[in-house]
């Protein structure tokens, strides 16, 4: 039998405010058992957690892998918007006249993540 991948883990400076972002971003929670100063947090959502965790040395380079998100009830120009009115910031537009295209932002400690265009939209 294949393993499974449990949770994606994401190392961080914080990890419940970065967690509490992510939550909100996957309209998922935190675990009951994770507060502000916890050297973990972790986010569940329907299909996926993530687990953050604390570590001393700050991000550098770009992130080797990255998340897509594709939205499910909204458009991706209104999943943009909603992304920075959480913490996030636009890094690269790469949104064509056409309406093809993505947007890639980096969450509030400079993780890369792209939104694309809903179902919907393609």
């Amino acid at each position: 039998m294949a393993s499974l991948i449990r949770h994606l883990t994401i190392d961080c400076a914080d990890p419940h405010a970065l967690a509490t972002f992510w939550a909100a971003v996957l309209d998922g929670a935190l675990a009951e058992d994770d507060f502000p100063g916890d050297p973990e947090a972790t986010v569940l959502s329907t299909g996926t957690a993530l687990l953050f965790v604390r570590v001393d040395e700050p991000k550098t380079t770009k992130n080797r892998w990255h998340v897509d998100l594709q939205p499910q009830d909204r458009t991706r120009d209104e999943e943009v918007e909603r992304l920075l009115a959480l913490g996030a910031t636009l890094h690269e537009d790469h949104r064509r006249p056409d309406g093809e295209g993505w947007a890639t932002l980096w969450d509030p400690e400079g993780n890369e993540v792209c939104v694309e265009r809903s179902a919907g939209e393609r």
